[in-house]
């Protein structure tokens, strides 16, 4: 009996692709030797503060004072997961709405005029969001709820960072679907909205999950926009309209002027958003890859 599952078929290359193959390989060995020799950098400079204070202290303490020893790493991972996340709760429904709409309900020049507006949005430097956040979302927070510097503004910033991307890889997807999917909906007295929903979302969701989950990674490692909007308290936040510090922001502040134990726990601070992001890129895999 052969089974309905398909296995891959490794097929050994020509000879004349055989250089071609070679390069691949040690790029791709090359990529993997990079991020394994950051990934040890950071470990070996981090390994103090996790010999003197211990793992559990970093992970579970709630405070941030290096005079005092005390390096807790809890409230500022927090901070930096609902921040990201916060972030694409708002972006994810305005880039795939942007998206539908370009692919199904504008004509060829205003799509394409928009996706290069998307394209060069997308390239703004990351200091100009923050510097407009600081400038006009932080007031503005702050008439209802001051400071108004809150984990909601950087939030709102990263969600006009990586609205862009999410835009660009929903309709990169949504173009990517067969144009036979459309036709066969029509043919089946099917509404036009209705094809869109039930037809063309359904079969570009994993392209759109993808946008997803790498604006999720943006958002994470981001350090100049939450730096100037966020308020740079280390706390957990109980509110959306509270001052919070990131992972990347706390590197940023403190990394020129730490020194022995301190700076060893800005290294540990490296190693903990590279733990959530590879947290996140494996969440996201089994979603991709589930039945």
């Amino acid at each position: 009996m052969i089974s309905s599952k398909t296995s891959t078929l490794y097929l050994s290359p020509p000879r004349s692709d055989l250089w071609l193959v070679v390069g691949l390989r040690v790029l791709a060995a090359f990529a993997v030797a990079l991020l394994t020799i950051i990934i040890w950098c950071l470990l070996s400079d981090a390994w103090n503060v996790f010999a003197e204070v211990g793992v559990a202290r970093l992970a579970m303490d709630d405070d941030w004072h290096p005079t005092e020893n005390r390096f807790g790493l809890a409230p500022m991972a927090i901070a930096s997961v609902a921040s990201a996340v916060g972030s694409v709760v708002v972006a994810a429904p305005m880039g795939v709405g942007a998206a539908i709409w370009c692919r199904f309900h504008s004509g060829p020049r205003v799509s394409r005029a928009f996706r290069q507006m998307l394209a060069l949005f997308a390239g703004v430097p990351s200091v100009i969001f923050g510097f407009w956040g600081l400038t006009t979302l932080v007031p503005l927070i702050a008439r209802t709820h001051p400071p108004g510097a809150s984990l909601l503004a950087g939030s709102l910033v990263l969600a006009m960072m990586i609205l862009p991307t999410i835009a660009l890889t929903s309709h990169s997807a949504l173009e990517a679907v067969p144009s036979s999917y459309l036709a066969a909906g029509h043919a089946l007295g099917l509404r036009h909205g209705t094809i869109v929903v039930r037809v063309a979302l359904v079969a570009a969701r994993h392209g759109i999950l993808v946008g997803v989950i790498l604006s999720l990674g943006r958002a994470l490692g981001e350090t100049m926009a939450m730096l100037m909007v966020s308020g740079n308290v280390v706390q957990v936040p109980s509110s959306v309209y509270d001052s919070v510090r990131s992972l990347a922001s706390n590197i940023a502040l403190e990394m020129a002027y730490a020194a022995g134990i301190h700076r060893s726990a800005l290294y540990a601070c490296g190693l903990a958003l590279i733990a959530v992001v590879a947290l996140t890129t494996v969440l996201s895999d089994r979603i991709l890859h589930a039945r």
